[in-house]
């Protein structure tokens, strides 16, 4: 501490700027014959205290002791502080702790005296039960207010802070609630196949959940899920970019090194969209992409770490494979596909994910039935066959979706169609026109226009090829005639602006 402050007249101004404190509004300290005076309240009246600086400062540096320990005149003076400033005794003691641990000037004492009263009345208010506090909320302010009476701040702040996780938390859950709400809101939409509307959904519901909440990955990733369903399912490119953009902002929201597999999710979903767009463009870019960031993503999620992921990543990447393997002509990438695609097996068992199991087996299937079709002898196809017909009853087993079903119906046509253009009699092209015929009958076929065109065609050619061996010329006209509307599935085919409809995920 520094000196006695003079006895002569000093005034120090303090201004406070509050929501409703005039500009003008000032706190004033007027020390006149060695006194300290507060003033500057709300009427802007002068309150003189009468209390030698000196005395003032002799209090600080006995702010130690007990009451009683303290000299009468000391008492004295800690009497007229808490009348004058309307203070408690402890809240005069914890005013000058303050004072004394800070190291205040001592022409600056009467100040901080008149600021620190104010913040006491201040606080006071701050803590009184406010309308729609709960039992715990209310309870804990009124707790806070006996601290802040007492002058005890450390335990008022450690009350405050109790409070204020209380509210956070009940912040949070009802931000949670409402972030289901929506979410429910987007699965509606999803059943009526409005995948617009279920992303807009699922956009709200992630902006209701606070950050470091899982929640709100997974419904960015419903999200870029919807969208993709839109892109493919209607053909509707804009849609698509826009779910490979989330899947990439979800990449980077999710840190590699503190969540490997969050983030291998994430990157999975990515590769999953880059590839669905590279099969429906010309060029191959986007499809190496997907190459790449499934390969990725398989360096998180291991077979060890996590085996249907890595599964689902295996499949993705065969698929990427089989299309790369479509425009490049040749047999490496179809060897590959068929690798990758035998790897996803071994993890995705009947017992574990059995229609996880039908995909994989299904697009596996495909793989060989194009394989085979560039390679002599019929090995392939055959193991084509037997993959297919497995594909079917894991199918049936699970319940898959009967888009799935249809599907398959016609990959393992092509399969039998393949191995019967190779041979001398009928009966595989016959089992592949069964297949087909089996497939047109299903109405998830129906209503999936490109499977319905590709199917019709194969028929007609199925048919023409067993009318070729045959005498007489019915099985010749059925080829051409064959399909319900021959013409229509050929300019449907011819159409660069269909729906990828025939999409598994």
């Amino acid at each position: 501490m520094r000196g006695n402050i003079p006895a002569l007249g000093i005034v120090l101004a303090l201004t406070f700027a509050g929501p409703h404190a005039r500009a003008e509004q000032r706190l004033m300290i007027d020390a006149k014959e060695g006194s300290v005076g507060i003033g500057g309240n709300v009427t802007d009246s002068t309150i003189t205290i009468g209390i030698p600086a000196e005395k003032i400062e002799e209090l600080i540096r006995s702010r130690t002791k007990d009451l009683a320990d303290l000299a009468e005149s000391q008492r004295e003076t800690i009497t007229q502080l808490k009348e004058t400033l309307s203070l408690t005794q402890g809240q005069v003691s914890h005013a000058l702790k303050i004072l004394g641990e800070t190291n205040i000037r001592p022409e600056q004492l009467a100040t901080k005296l008149g600021e620190i009263a104010e913040k006491f009345k201040d606080l006071q208010q701050a803590a009184t039960a406010q309308p729609g506090d709960d039992a715990k909320i209310t309870a804990l302010k009124a707790e806070a207010q006996q601290a802040i009476q007492d002058g005890q701040l450390g335990k008022a702040d450690e009350i405050l802070a109790a409070i204020e996780k209380a509210q956070t938390e009940a912040i949070d859950r009802l931000a949670l609630n409402a972030a289901q709400t929506a979410a429910q809101r987007g699965n509606v939409a999803l059943a009526s196949f409005r995948y617009v509307d279920a992303a807009q959904h699922f956009a709200k519901a992630a902006a209701k959940v606070p950050r470091n909440k899982d929640e709100r990955v997974k419904y960015l990733s419903a999200e870029a899920s919807a969208l993709l369903k839109q892109g493919f399912e209607f053909g509707a490119d804009a849609a698509a970019l826009s779910a490979i953009a989330r899947y990439r902002a979800l990449v980077e929201l999710l840190p590699r090194n503190a969540s490997p597999l969050d983030w291998a999710r994430a990157q999975n979903g990515l590769g999953f969209a880059l590839l669905r767009l590279g099969e429906r463009e010309s060029g191959t870019a986007r499809l190496e992409e997907a190459v790449v960031v499934l390969r990725e993503a398989l360096q998180e999620a291991t077979r060890e770490r996590a085996p249907l992921l890595w599964a689902m990543t295996q499949k993705n990447l065969g698929l990427a494979f089989i299309a790369l393997g479509g425009r490049e002509g040749g047999t490496a990438r179809l060897k590959e596909a068929v690798a990758v695609l035998q790897e996803a097996l071994q993890e995705g068992t009947r017992a574990r994910a059995p229609l996880e199991r039908a995909f994989i087996l299904n697009n596996l299937g495909g793989a060989l039935v194009t394989l085979g079709q560039l390679e002599n002898g019929t090995a392939r196809l055959e193991e084509a066959v037997v993959v297919h017909q497995e594909a079917l009853q894991e199918a049936t087993r699970a319940r898959a979706r009967p888009l799935l079903l249809a599907m398959t119906k016609v990959g393992l046509g092509q399969a039998l169609q393949a191995i019967g253009e190779r041979e001398t009699g009928t009966a595989r092209l016959e089992q592949a026109v069964a297949a087909y015929q089996e497939a047109l009958q299903d109405p998830a076929c129906v209503r999936a226009p490109r499977l319905w065109a590709n199917t019709q065609m194969l028929l007609g050619r199925a048919l023409h090829a067993i009318g070729e061996r045959e005498s007489g010329t019915a099985r010749l006209s059925r080829g051409v005639t064959g399909s319900r509307d021959p013409q229509k599935a050929i300019r449907y085919l011819g159409s660069r602006n269909h729906a990828a409809d025939d999409v598994i995920e």
